[in-house]
């Protein structure tokens, strides 16, 4: 239902944009074309060969798309989150999830603007490491460094432009520990900080 709702319309909503003088940004464009050629065959496909049922299928391209297409995203976002849990957080430390959004205004200029939206993303990621940072040398933690993995996002669930930020932030900080020449992990808790 949504690909024959957003074929069917999309030749208009451009159009009607274009006439205006609001055109959309690229990346717009980039997503809903992307979108429509998603699983057709006409746009491309692989063929393959089970040799124990000895079927041979046609298999159509995916756009692998990170906006509003539904299979793309669901594929995408259980494979990222399975190499972050298998292979980017640490198995000790336990994480906590950032959201940041933004004001309209802001929304509009950071969808607009690449640098703008980097702006924003480095002062998100300053701010919440010179949190846990800077709490953690208030009580003599040695060198400490937090990390993060985060995610811009540019729609919202009812397909409106709205960039905003998905942080995943390690819940502490990592100290250097001079005498034994390692690190070691101080998970942040409501109350102080707990090493590991």
């Amino acid at each position: 239902m949504l690909y024959r709702a957003v074929a069917s319309a999309w030749p208009t909503v451009r159009l009607r944009l274009e006439q205006r003088e609001r055109p959309l940004p690229r990346f717009c464009h980039r997503e809903v074309d992307a979108f429509l050629r998603c699983g057709v065959l006409a746009h491309g496909f692989a063929r393959v060969w089970c040799e124990v049922c000895r079927k041979d299928e046609a298999v159509a391209f995916s756009c692998k798309g990170r906006g509003f297409c539904p299979s793309c995203g669901a594929r995408r976002m259980v494979d990222t989150a399975a190499w972050l849990v298998d292979r980017v957080f640490p198995v000790e430390a336990p994480v906590r999830q950032w959201v940041l959004s933004l004001p309209h205004r802001l929304r509009v200029l950071c969808a607009y603007d690449a640098e703008a939206c980097a702006l924003v993303r480095r002062v998100l990621v300053g701010a919440v490491s010179g949190f846990y940072e800077s709490r953690a040398r208030r009580l003599g933690l040695p060198r400490p460094r937090t990390g993060a993995v985060l995610f811009v996002q540019r729609f919202d669930s009812g397909l409106r432009l709205n960039v905003h930020f998905h942080v995943v932030w390690l819940d502490g900080v990592y100290s250097w520990q001079p005498g034994r020449g390692e690190v070691a992990w101080h998970e942040h808790e409501m109350g102080g900080w707990r090493t590991r």
